[in-house]
């Protein structure tokens, strides 16, 4: 009887290794990351320089997925990888990703992970007669990535809803250009570019020349903070990797309590990755921002995904900001 029992337990023991494999090997063992450029991606940088997800995997129990950082631009090239298999995390403006996540609802079903952090996005312009958009005139172009579509031209969008009554009012006036070849054109003087729709580090650098002056804060449209930008996968790979995405997202979580704590290495450490010229204390000062905050909790997301709604941009406006999330998220303060 003795024996019998030992073996039952035997039995068992090795059962629920089995099945304690199982589950460990369910999760992911590579995690393929976009990350684009600029330094509101800077939680990613950090994450990844300091190896913050590979040790919440780690204190998680389960063995660190081995994670590809991939150079990626372009919201259609980024979505495509990521419905296609060939990308676990894309990332990009909520704005886009609201429009992703309405457009997939009954196939691919792209929902956001976590919010990069909230900052105000600035138009600039280099035109004196200009205090506010109401002064743009015919004469005036406004650069900024990509006209109609994208975060700045859905803002630009609800601000003059706001003022005019007719939020296409002003898309005549814009132009699709880089912000590095806006912020050259708006500064030079010499180009039919008289306005930029910016976001940092660039609006800084502008107005630290004394040429061009601030004409309109997103923050200001928006009511008060709003998410720039955020990380977004696709339910499957979030249901199939429930722990890797906790490991994710409590590696952006110590990424950003290490960036508040520490922001002159935080800019030292974005300067040697993105292998930028900007002076470290410039970039320490646009860390230390008041209107600069990282964090994965999202701001703002109910009020984009009103706004597309009623511009028909996306079928319906999501029920909570939460549907559009990762349930992880929820317990969090969002809107």
């Amino acid at each position: 009887m003795v024996s019998t029992k030992r073996s039952l337990g035997l039995a068992v023991s090795i059962a629920a290794l089995l099945i304690g494999a199982t589950g460990a090997s369910a999760e992911t063992a590579s995690l393929r990351i976009a990350q684009q450029f600029g330094i509101a991606y800077l939680p990613l940088i950090v994450a990844s320089e300091r190896g913050l997800i590979e040790q919440e995997a780690k204190a998680l129990g389960i063995t660190p997925p081995k994670i590809e950082w991939l150079k990626l631009s372009g919201a259609t090239a980024m979505n495509d990888a990521l419905i296609s298999g060939g990308l676990d995390f894309a990332t990009g403006g909520i704005a886009p990703m609201i429009v992703a996540w309405d457009k997939t609802r009954t196939n691919a079903k792209i929902i956001g992970v976590a919010a990069l952090g909230s900052m105000a996005n600035i138009i600039t312009t280099n035109n004196p007669n200009v205090k506010t958009i109401a002064d743009f005139t015919e004469k005036d172009r406004i650069a900024m990535p990509a006209v109609k579509v994208g975060f700045q031209p859905i803002v630009l969008q609800m601000a003059a809803d706001k003022a005019f009554g007719k939020y296409d009012k002003l898309d005549e006036l814009t132009v699709s250009m880089p912000h590095p070849d806006a912020t050259a054109a708006i500064l030079s003087g010499r180009s039919e570019i008289t306005a930029h729709f910016t976001s940092p580090p660039f609006v800084q650098q502008q107005l630290a020349t004394g040429k061009v002056h601030a004409v309109l804060n997103s923050y200001d449209v928006l009511g008060g903070p709003h998410t720039f930008n955020v990380v977004y996968s696709t339910a499957k790979f979030i249901a199939a990797n429930p722990k890797t995405l906790q490991a994710f997202v409590a590696g952006l979580d110590a990424a950003n309590a290490w960036i508040k704590t520490n922001p002159a290495e935080a800019a030292t450490l974005y300067i040697k990755a993105e292998n930028s010229k900007l002076e470290p204390g410039f970039v320490e000062a646009i860390i230390r921002a008041p209107d600069v905050n990282f964090s994965t909790t999202p701001e703002g997301a109910q009020k984009f995904a009103d706004f597309q709604a009623k511009l028909g941009i996306i079928k319906q406006t999501a029920t909570s900001w939460k549907e559009m999330f990762q349930a992880g998220l929820h317990s969090k303060p969002g809107n």
